[in-house]
């Protein structure tokens, strides 16, 4: 009589889901609330990152409409190219910024999925200076991991996740990837 042990596959690693549909839609409704609070006079842009933080900033954009009765403009970002960190521009030249509107003295919000060395919010700052002048950038994060190489920080956190370097954080959304969450991948898997 011989006993078989399953061994979980490679997709079945001890992934754990952080934030679900309802709890990304309710940071999403409070960072929207926060963002009403703190500009007023509802003079700014939303900007999305490549990829996930474009639908972030939609969202946003959808939910402030919903209490304010006003679209706030939103423009995509791709930053790959003013990376410090990256020897190759990879498919960058496939993504495309879009800022419709003049930037100049204008309050920018740069949205993003998760906030973790600082290096993409840095390059997005220094793209969005290829537009213009903003006369003040903020940043709003779904995800806040913690360990910055550069002096950032967000204006607008969804949720602090404390990690380690090792582990990953993978936000998945709707229309990217099928389902709105966020996991964390420990160490051995994020290899």
């Amino acid at each position: 009589f011989f006993e078989t042990k399953i061994r979980p596959s490679a997709d079945d690693t001890l992934n754990k889901i952080l934030m679900d549909f309802s709890t990304i839609k309710r940071s999403l409704e409070r960072i929207a609330h926060e963002i009403i609070e703190g500009n007023r006079d509802m003079g700014f842009i939303l900007v999305g990152i490549h990829t996930r933080g474009v639908y972030l900033a939609q969202r946003i954009s959808t939910n402030i409409a919903q209490h304010k009765d006003y679209r706030i403009p939103v423009g995509k970002l791709d930053p790959i190219p003013y990376r410090d960190d990256q020897k190759t521009l990879l498919l960058s030249s496939l993504k495309s910024s879009q800022l419709d509107c003049d930037i100049n003295e204008k309050t920018i919000i740069l949205v993003d999925d998760v906030l973790y060395t600082g290096r993409t919010i840095r390059a997005s700052m220094e793209a969005l200076l290829s537009y213009g002048r903003a006369k003040v950038i903020q940043v709003a994060v779904l995800i806040d991991r913690g360990h910055r190489e550069m002096p950032v920080k967000a204006d607008y956190v969804g949720k602090n996740i404390p990690t380690t370097k090792g582990e990953k954080v993978k936000v998945k959304v709707m229309e990217v990837d099928g389902v709105d969450q966020v996991e964390l991948l420990p160490e051995s898997a994020s290899n």
